[in-house]
């Protein structure tokens, strides 16, 4: 459930903040800097030959990002220009009124919560924050809350049920913090709380997962009516590295154990665990923040008329039956019928134990 910070979340970046796998990119941008730079030096024009090669990049970077590998999403996912939770506070929503403290230890900077504008909605927002430099990444724990943030989250949303205001929720975390003293004051218990609170909200909830989702530290602010991804996030159980140190005994297995854990945006619609994937903008929503601003607002603002117009019943029995279907990845239709075969069978054997026990019984009275 919980998991490490990962402070070297960017080691993968190469020169000019391409990451590993944009070495083409790498290569081709050198050439364009080439040609301008002769150009000064020479006066020969060359804006043609420049023009040429800022085709290519576009093609290279569309070509590269159109079948990116599970591990690549995640690099992608991870980027230190990524566009964070507050990025998209700043962006897209207005008259922003921060809300702190749980009421029971402190507040925690790693989860925001406050009331705010959308179009022309009045919401809860609640979000991680990983932090925009060193300073406030230690101070925010590098997005991974403790106790105290996920009870804080539970509070606001308790408030806005009161009010009938919907609550949206941007989640972007490695995963809850592990520390000694979030575990005694409760990490498990907060977040498992949160699942059951948020599974019975009167009031819709919409959750997008705008970088990394973190096992039980995503799950945590993830219960919603509308589920969503960026293109480009992930969420997963546990992080690539983790798993790989746990199955293969190497954190150098992580690019397997990406792919075994299936957690793009595309394998998760696949398994009904979310319901849209956020389109990004072409190279990822760190080269375009407006863009991905702009889909994400989109998407937000029509999930929650969709959601208005349904009665809280209706509301509340469509996100239980929603989490209750979880696990169709283990369905297949050959295996379907088996189930109730099985249970008929054990239904007639218990059937026939039943009669052979009364009639031992009414010997045992007669004899």
């Amino acid at each position: 459930m919980n998991s490490k910070p990962n402070i070297a979340a960017s080691t993968s970046m190469g020169v000019g903040g391409l990451l590993e796998f944009e070495k083409p990119l790498a290569r081709i941008q050198n050439d364009i800097d080439e040609m301008q730079r002769e150009q000064g030096e020479t006066d020969r024009d060359v804006a043609t030959d420049v023009r040429q090669q800022k085709t290519r990049y576009k093609a290279t970077l569309k070509r590269l990002y159109a079948s990116l590998t599970p591990w690549e999403t995640v690099l992608v996912a991870r980027h230190p220009k990524r566009p964070l939770s507050t990025d998209y506070l700043r962006m897209i929503f207005r008259d922003f009124a921060e809300l702190h403290g749980d009421r029971l230890f402190g507040d925690d900077p790693a989860m925001i919560t406050g009331f705010a504008r959308l179009r022309g909605h009045k919401v809860m927002f609640i979000g991680h924050n990983k932090g925009k430099d060193v300073k406030e990444r230690i101070k925010c724990n590098f997005g991974c809350a403790h106790p105290e943030g996920y009870r804080k989250a539970l509070q606001k949303m308790k408030l806005a049920e009161k009010y009938g205001v919907p609550v949206v929720c941007l989640i972007d975390t490695q995963g809850a913090y592990p520390g000694v003293g979030a575990e005694e004051r409760g990490i498990g218990y907060a977040i498992a709380t949160n699942l059951m609170e948020m599974s019975r909200l009167r009031t819709p909830v919409v959750c997008v997962v705008i970088g990394e989702g973190g096992s039980g530290g995503a799950l945590g602010i993830a219960v919603g009516d509308r589920v969503a991804m960026f293109q480009n996030s992930f969420y997963s159980v546990i992080s690539p590295e983790g798993c790989a140190a746990i199955l293969w005994k190497s954190a150098e297995q992580r690019k397997h154990a990406a792919e075994a854990l299936r957690l793009t945006a595309s394998d998760l619609l696949k398994f009904n665990i979310i319901s849209e994937i956020v389109p990004e903008p072409l190279g990822g929503a760190h080269r375009d923040p407006e863009a991905a601003a702009a889909n994400l607002e989109k998407f937000l603002n029509t999930s929650l008329n969709s959601l208005k117009r349904m009665t809280l019943t209706n509301l509340i029995r469509r996100r239980q039956e929603k989490i209750r279907h979880f696990g169709n990845f283990f369905d297949d239709p050959a295996s379907v019928k088996q189930p109730a075969k099985a249970t008929a069978r054990a239904a007639s054997r218990a059937s026939r134990l039943g009669r052979t026990l009364t009639r031992t019984r009414t010997r045992n009275v007669t004899a």
